[in-house]
């Protein structure tokens, strides 16, 4: 079950976007605007379910964010799902190489998103 997810994107349209989306789960949300500010609220909330996060911010990339997780080893058990613009496919798969459990490709779908998460924790559904 989704208790917390950390959306790490530098836009807030975009954590707007995902609070709409991600009302059916019933879950709290924390935002983070760039893979620096993620790490902190990740150390912060050992609770969070998942993590859906962009790849091109400033500060800290997504890619960095992923390895600084895996090396931390703390949090290995939370999926990672890189949402990001069409035409990085090169940077997704490394996101997925680096312990990414799924992609969606912005702009995305609702259903995109859900069907991803509902894959993840089937008993959402």
């Amino acid at each position: 079950m989704i208790k917390k997810v950390l959306v790490v994107d530098d836009s807030a349209l975009i954590h707007q976007m995902y609070k709409m989306v991600l009302m059916r789960y019933k879950c709290e949300i924390i935002d983070a605007l760039n893979g620096q500010d993620g790490l902190e609220k990740l150390a912060k909330n050992p609770d969070i379910s998942l993590v859906l996060l962009d790849i091109n911010m400033p500060v800290m990339n997504g890619l960095d964010f992923i390895k600084k997780v895996k090396e931390a080893g703390t949090f290995n058990h939370i999926p990672i799902v890189i949402v990001s613009t069409e035409g990085k496919e090169e940077d997704t798969m490394k996101g997925l190489a680096l312990g990414a459990k799924g992609y969606v490709k912005k702009p995305f779908q609702p259903s995109d998103l859900h069907g991803l998460i509902d894959k993840l924790y089937p008993s959402t559904k």
